[in-house]
């Protein structure tokens, strides 16, 4: 009779104890889904403090977006297309959301405390696209 308990148990364990991660699924690129994807061209007398970036300005940007944003990501640009060639992009950042006119409205709403930033991590001006994810492959 233990034996097939023990058993049972172990199956209630396999079938319910292991689902998806929630963490992972919640980072999970979709088709549709938008990227907003903001640039850091390289270039000569360009300054970038990534800590800085990754730890104060990202986290305060991705509070803005709220219930909107999905995740985000940042790149640190390590090197060119060749060896001999300089990073074009000292830092490339992704927000990933679902809705481009409340992105655009958090934004607006907040843009002076994103641009007064600026100061405290880069003198570069960054490029901003939109995106929207149309084909995901292996």
């Amino acid at each position: 009779m233990k034996t097939k308990f023990g058993l049972l148990l172990i199956v209630l364990v396999l079938l319910f104890g292991f689902r998806p991660n929630d963490s992972a699924e919640k980072h999970r690129i979709k088709k549709g889904m938008i990227k907003v994807a903001i640039l850091y061209s390289n270039g000569e007398g360009k300054t970038f403090d990534m800590d800085y970036y990754e730890k104060k300005h990202m986290p305060m940007v991705a509070g803005f977006l709220g219930n909107n944003l999905k995740f985000y990501e940042i790149d640190k640009g390590i090197a060119g297309r060749t060896p001999s060639d300089k990073v074009p992009f000292l830092a490339i950042g992704y927000f990933y959301i679902d809705d481009v006119a409340e992105y655009n409205k958090a934004i607006a709403q907040n843009r002076d405390a994103v641009i007064n930033d600026f100061k405290n991590y880069t003198n570069i001006e960054p490029i901003v696209q939109i995106s929207e994810v149309k084909q995901l492959g292996n």
